[in-house]
């Protein structure tokens, strides 16, 4: 399932371009080169993302989430994809987008070809940024309230994983591990030998962490709540002085409801038959659960994407959200069918 969708950077671009065109020369070659950089990683990560959904967008074992940005306890991590499973298996992907080609040499040291001066130019070595990623990803899901089994709190089994565009040429060592580079189009195929060589033993032991659907969905909600996109000043950082013409960009987080939502969701469920077909009304004593295979009534409530905090429902259209005053958090919780019909008092 499609969670969260890239925030849109269309708004940080069209500033980049404003800036080059009126900036004077010696500011623009900073400014050029950073619209290049912008350009190039929007294209990587949106092939990436492509290709990542084609394989895992309609499967109900495993959730997608684009462009997470983490601000936990004065750390930052800027994810570019995070795949996790019903087995709380978590892949942590960098999405990386050369023209040319990759070299690693035999001390784990990164060289990106630059065909312009025809050289290879030293670069930060993405593996280790992945696991300043992952650092901060497990203190996000120390904050999240995650299931529980005979009493022990589950926690996810993280990977790292760096996918560089289909088209690259990468030079490999002979002597430093680079099995997590990959490319863009082989993410299924590795994902899959990985699952083989754990092994029957490794699987049956990783079973007592499988969980439902629904908590796999909740998680991501709860990641989702966690994003904290940030607003860069360009003309600040280029020592610019512009007007306030300039837009500011959008903080809205892009959130993909999966398309199976738009008739079910994993938020309420039939207490009688335990059907998720249906459509959320309003009562006499609130929002509840109309199922549409026994027609038996459900109530529901709320649940905050954070913590164990009471959480009040808030109906936009045909979706609902889930608003918790304590931590500040709305995140959807279910999308009702088009044919659905409320209460007055509900729209």
């Amino acid at each position: 399932m499609l969670l969260k969708t890239a925030d849109s950077k269309d708004e940080q671009v069209a500033e980049l371009e404003e800036l080059l065109a009126t900036a004077p020369s010696d500011k623009r070659s900073k400014i050029k080169q950073e619209l290049y950089a912008m350009r190039a990683g929007i294209k990587g990560e949106k092939d990436a993302a492509y290709l990542i959904n084609f394989d895992y967008e309609k499967s109900e074992n495993w959730i997608i989430l684009h462009d997470l940005r983490l601000e936990i306890k004065g750390r930052v991590a800027q994810i570019d994809h995070v795949l996790i499973n019903r087995l709380l298996g978590c892949y942590v992907l960098e999405s990386k987008h050369f023209n040319s080609g990759l070299k690693i040499n035999d001390d784990g040291e990164f060289l990106r070809s630059n065909d312009y001066q025809k050289k290879y130019e030293g670069m930060p070595s993405p593996l280790a940024q992945n696991e300043r990623h992952i650092a901060v990803l497990k203190e996000a899901f120390e904050d999240i309230k995650m299931p529980e089994r005979l009493g022990m709190r589950l926690m996810p089994t993280f990977h790292s994983l760096v996918i560089i565009s289909a088209n690259a040429r990468i030079m490999r060592p002979d002597h430093f591990d680079t099995s997590q580079i990959i490319k863009a189009d082989a993410l299924k195929a590795t994902i899959d030998k990985q699952t083989e060589q754990w092994g029957i033993l490794k699987t049956l032991g990783n079973a007592t962490k499988l969980v439902d659907q629904g908590s796999l969905y909740a998680i991501g909600r709860r990641l989702m709540a966690m994003h904290s996109p940030i607003r860069i000043n360009y003309a600040e950082r280029f020592g610019l002085q512009v007007s306030k013409t300039v837009s500011q960009a959008s903080t809205e987080v892009a959130v993909a409801p999966p398309p199976e939502l738009a008739s079910s969701g994993p938020g309420p469920s039939c207490k009688h038959c335990r059907s998720s077909k249906g459509a959320i009304q309003y009562g006499k004593y609130g929002y509840y659960f109309k199922c549409s295979g026994c027609d038996g009534n459900t109530g529901v409530r709320g649940d905050c994407a954070v913590a164990a905090h009471p959480a009040k429902l808030r109906k936009a259209g045909l979706r609902f959200f889930s608003d918790c005053e304590a931590c500040g958090s709305s995140t959807l919780y279910f999308v009702n069918p088009e044919s659905a019909t409320t209460h007055p008092l509900s729209k």
